[in-house]
């Protein structure tokens, strides 16, 4: 059995909102303790990408960035794992540079300077010169980036399907055990 961890859910306004639902449907706020914060823009997003509204599972709690008054904003309380799904590249930048002058920011902030898990999930294209010193820097800094580019061998039927196998990587990289999406094939003798 995995030991429960403190996961950061953070949402970008970014297209691709459905990354963010496939994966808090598999969060298990019973076997860890779940947050979700969300940006300004990211809330009209999710409006246009989700008519019926973000679900949340009972015991997941839910912060606007606007309040530093939250738990995982102080280094004395980081907690153990945070996503951003989907992540703008605005906001990557604001990351690899250190602005920090909201929750959200700072929370990734203090996930890289206390070296924690900070996953990244940029959904832009094409990508700039800018956006890939940005990354660059993060990576440097200890983050993963994990674009939301899905597999196609899964033979994924609906939208759904595609969007859990990018959600599969992302749990596997929290440490979040999962059978959501067919894994690669050995080869047979």
């Amino acid at each position: 059995m995995l030991v429960p961890v403190r996961i950061l859910v953070a949402i970008t306004g970014a297209s691709g909102a459905i990354y963010t639902q496939r994966l808090l449907d598999r969060l298990d706020p019973t076997e860890h303790e779940i947050h979700v914060i969300t940006s300004s823009y990211a809330q009209i997003v999710l409006k246009e990408e989700l008519p019926n509204g973000l679900r949340l599972a009972e015991g997941v709690q839910l912060h606007a960035s606007k309040s530093m008054n939250v738990p995982f904003a102080s280094g004395s309380n980081a907690f153990d794992s945070m996503v951003i799904l989907p992540c703008t590249m605005g906001t990557l930048g604001r990351i690899a540079h250190g602005i920090s002058d909201d929750a959200l920011l700072r929370a990734a902030d203090v996930m890289l300077k206390e070296n924690k898990i900070l996953i990244l999930c940029p959904r832009e294209t094409p990508l700039s010169l800018v956006h890939v010193k940005n990354m660059e820097l993060l990576l440097l800094a200890g983050a993963t980036m994990m674009p939301t580019n899905p597999y196609f061998y899964s033979e994924a039927k609906t939208l759904e399907d595609l969007a859990d196998t990018v959600v599969a990587r992302v749990l596997d990289h929290l440490g979040v055990e999962n059978e959501i999406s067919p894994r690669w094939r050995k080869e047979e003798d």
